[in-house]
């Protein structure tokens, strides 16, 4: 599928075209007359779109049932946008799983698939997981490789343009991998990398606890916990990618790390040790004094870590996803917190879309991309500049 303007570099064609094309995915097999009406093009004007749109495939003729027939003798002519003309992949690579999202060219959601995965597994290993997954959810959904048309990855650490982690301690053998490169060796299409709170941040935005809100932060909760933000809308990496990098933060003037304050022995916890956390906060909540001593200290952490991050960027909602989402405890802290050194505390919730954010967010890189390919005027939300 190339770009609807088929070569012409037309600002005024390639506007046209995203605004037919966005009136046909929101309407239920509209005529040329609702067309014109929706868009407030001339009937020509849409007509000449329309030609473009059935030559790249991405329109069809919607056939009237019998009772409009019987009714309105010669129906008038209705159109879809094709969603099957191609589809998208959103990944995400974790620490523990590995789990992919499919969809058509509307971002609707067609099949998933997960697998775990040992935190110590090397990024071959993890890779080959990936690829297992993929092929395992593309045979059961019946959708061939050559159909995707871009592909989306969330991965910890942070991750280059061209899809390179620079830094990514989350995982053994991540620093310095050539992921992009790797994955694409899989695919013929397009594929991007992002950050996992990033993808996160955009799949809330997207679908999720942000859809009214255009500056979020989404804090991906942890040990050594990341956060993504949109500001007016727009996905805000840095300059270097690494904006959110909270995680880092104990080492401005701070000797305890994280998992050392969540120990409950004097023994640090290993980052990647999830039931380990999950321990220490099920015996807090059991009344076990020394797991509540910890889950304090860790929370408190936890809080002023996102209460910097929300002083510098004055978010209007804060969206606490990662393990935290079963986890109710953070919230009264972080607003009592937030409340105290802002000067109008932004709105705190848990994720929505829980463990299925960051492929949810890749998903929505990969349909960005599409759509900025295909028919965008101005650059998306995800858009790298």
């Amino acid at each position: 599928m190339g770009r609807l303007t088929g070569g012409d570099p037309s600002l005024l064609r390639r506007i046209n075209s995203a605004v037919v094309l966005h009136a046909l995915r929101g309407a239920d097999a509209p005529t040329l007359t609702d067309l014109t009406r929706v868009t407030g093009l001339s009937r020509p004007t849409v007509e000449g779109v329309m030609e473009g749109l059935f030559e790249a495939g991405l329109v069809v003729e919607s056939m009237p049932d019998g009772g409009e027939a019987r009714r309105q003798g010669r129906p008038a002519r209705r159109f879809r946008f094709r969603a099957e003309a191609g589809h998208l992949l959103g990944i995400e690579i974790g620490p523990h799983r590995v789990s992919a999202l499919l969809s058509g060219l509307d971002g609707r959601i067609i099949g998933a698939g997960a697998r775990e995965v040992s935190e110590t597994a090397g990024a071959d290993d993890r890779l080959d997981k990936v690829r297992a997954v993929v092929a395992d959810l593309l045979r059961r959904t019946g959708v061939a490789r050559s159909s995707l048309r871009a592909v989306g990855a969330g991965s910890p650490g942070i991750v280059e343009a061209d899809g390179t982690v620079r830094l990514g301690t989350a995982l053994p053998g991540w620093t310095g991998l050539a992921l992009g490169d790797r994955l694409r060796r899989s695919f013929r299409c397009p594929v991007l990398v992002e950050n996992d709170a990033n993808a996160a941040a955009v799949a809330e935005h997207w679908k999720g606890a942000a859809t009214e809100s255009d500056d979020i932060v989404f804090v991906l909760a942890g040990l050594s916990p990341g956060a993504g933000s949109l500001i007016g809308g727009r996905l805000h990496r840095g300059f270097g990618g690494a904006a959110g990098e909270i995680g880092a933060l104990h080492l401005l003037g701070r000797e305890v790390t994280p998992e050392r304050l969540l120990s409950t022995t004097g023994t640090p916890l290993d980052p990647l040790d999830e039931p380990a956390v999950a321990d220490v906060f099920a015996k807090a909540r059991q009344g076990d004094a020394r797991a509540q001593a910890a889950v304090e200290r860790f929370i408190q952490r936890l809080v002023h870590d996102v209460a910097a991050l929300v002083l510098a960027l004055d978010p209007e909602l804060v969206v606490v996803g990662g393990w935290a989402t079963g986890l109710d405890d953070v919230l009264d802290p972080l607003r009592s917190e937030l409340a105290r050194y802002c000067l109008r505390p932004p709105r705190v919730t848990l994720s929505l879309l829980g463990e299925a954010a960051v492929a949810t967010g890749a998903l929505r890189l990969a349909l960005d991309h599409v759509e900025e390919q295909l028919f965008a005027v101005e650059g998306t939300v995800t858009a790298r500049r």
